[in-house]
């Protein structure tokens, strides 16, 4: 099981300025090894209550909350990554724990027991959150990242676009997902994650960007437009 503490901000930008701040990143940073020409794909299975409390205590701005999915980068993958993250004050505390695909397929379907056979206090834990309070597959979010490392701080930049999701089919290593759009084609997010403090020159360089911070995850963006398309 692994485990982060870090503080995240995410902003709303165009992907002309997106373009143009990543060529200003390219000689200052250290990119992704998993970036090739134009990112690479992310996709993501969200759980929530059947009340949808985790997407409501988001959009309220509960202090405390959480999220929990499923995460791979292929759907050929034989893994997939199980990850709870919890918001505490300025800090998201991230922990994940890698799944062979059979167990991700399990936990796709709503089935939670195989978390059990685990030697893993983490899956268990998760099991008896899943469990007790009815956490069901509620969506599907998928898209390109292309991201930035600086090893000060342990500094994360990425650019997230083609942002898509879908909530009539869980099946997470399905090659031929229906997905619908969830922002503008033309729009993406940035996200700016670190620990402690952001690095002068770095913050100067994401604040010239001038955008304004976002105060809703890529998750609750996809619930939102799926909402409207039920409509």
């Amino acid at each position: 099981m692994n485990e982060v503490y870090r503080q995240e901000k995410k902003y709303l930008m165009n992907l002309e300025a997106m373009q143009r701040l990543s060529q200003v990143l390219d000689p200052v940073m250290i990119q992704d090894p998993h970036n090739g020409a134009r990112g690479y794909r992310v996709r993501s299975l969200y759980f929530d209550t059947i009340n949808d409390q985790d997407f409501e205590d988001k959009i309220e701005g509960v202090e405390l909350r959480r999220k929990i999915r499923l995460r791979i980068y292929h759907p050929g993958d034989d893994f997939a990554m199980l990850e709870m993250k919890q918001k505490q004050g300025a800090y998201q505390k991230k922990r994940s724990l890698r799944l062979p695909r059979a167990d991700a397929q399990e936990l796709a379907a709503g089935h939670y027991h195989c978390l059990l056979r685990m030697d893993s206090p983490f899956a268990q834990e998760c099991y008896g959150l899943m469990h007790m309070q009815c956490y069901r597959p509620k969506t599907v979010v998928e898209y390109l990242r292309k991201a930035y490392i600086a090893k000060e701080n342990k500094i994360r930049i990425t650019f997230d676009h083609q942002i898509q999701a879908t909530e009539a089919n869980f099946q997470l290593f399905d090659p031929h997902l229906n997905l619908y759009p969830v922002l503008n084609p033309f729009n993406g997010v940035l996200e700016v994650k670190y620990n402690g403090f952001l690095l002068s020159y770095i913050k100067d360089l994401v604040g010239a960007a001038n955008r304004s911070e976002l105060s809703v995850s890529k998750y609750c963006l996809a619930r939102s437009a799926g909402l409207h398309f039920a409509l």
